[in-house]
């Protein structure tokens, strides 16, 4: 069975495209499925990322530097698809780039990781509006918003998070707290589930994250 492709995109940067991308692609590789992190930011915060175990090849899940493909890297993914079960493409942060709507085309899932604020809303009108074109070809896409560095009890979440359930793509039930687990899990190149007992809340967000995006693969 080909794999399913996960792209994570967002035209802002800093909404933590990376971080849902190497949590949710370790959570897989780490429960035995063959997991590929495609790398399309030239950047290349997730290549570095695996790169900086101690270990590196220590990652549960490869990463390929693909950024260079450009408008053409989703010809580049197809050529994975035997060879893996989930492919997770981490898309640039750039409204001009044409990675993601290549990606698109050819992905199962859309994920477009968030932070409740008024700013990061406004971004991600146009990534809502490149999904929609991009299901007008590949109409199984389906599209999902990932709440990312949530401070829950704060005021100004609480309206963000109420504005996003009518903003036209489903939020998963999962959402990600802001947590320094997280940026300590990139700059050991893992995944939280390595940082013990202190990252336990992190790696409960992650694992449900995952169990979730497995979900919409079981109902395509």
């Amino acid at each position: 069975m080909p794999a399913k492709i996960v792209v994570i995109a967002n035209q802002k940067g800093g909404c933590g495209k990376t971080t849902i991308a190497m949590q949710v692609g370790g959570t897989l590789g780490r429960a035995g499925n063959r997991v590929l992190i495609v790398d399309a930011d030239p950047q290349g915060t997730a290549t570095r990322w695996a790169a900086s175990a101690a270990d590196e090849s220590s990652f549960p899940a490869h990463v390929a530097g693909l950024a260079a493909a450009g408008g053409k890297v989703h010809r580049e993914i197809k050529k994975y698809l035997d060879s893996y079960d989930y492919i997770l493409v981490d898309c640039p942060p750039a409204v001009d780039s044409p990675v993601p709507q290549s990606a698109l085309l050819i992905a199962d899932v859309a994920l477009v990781p968030i932070i409740p604020s008024p700013a990061d809303l406004w971004a991600a009108t146009g990534t809502r509006g490149l999904i929609e074109r991009a299901g007008d070809i590949n109409t199984a896409l389906q599209a999902r918003m990932v709440v990312n560095m949530l401070q829950s009890n704060t005021s100004m979440s609480k309206e963000v998070l109420e504005v996003l359930e009518d903003f036209g793509i489903p939020l998963t039930l999962a959402k990600l707290h802001l947590r320094t687990a997280y940026r300590q899990a990139a700059v050991f190149g893992g995944t939280v589930h390595d940082l013990g007992r202190e990252a336990a809340k992190a790696v409960q967000e992650v694992e449900a994250l995952a169990h979730e995006i497995l979900s919409l693969f079981k109902n395509n």
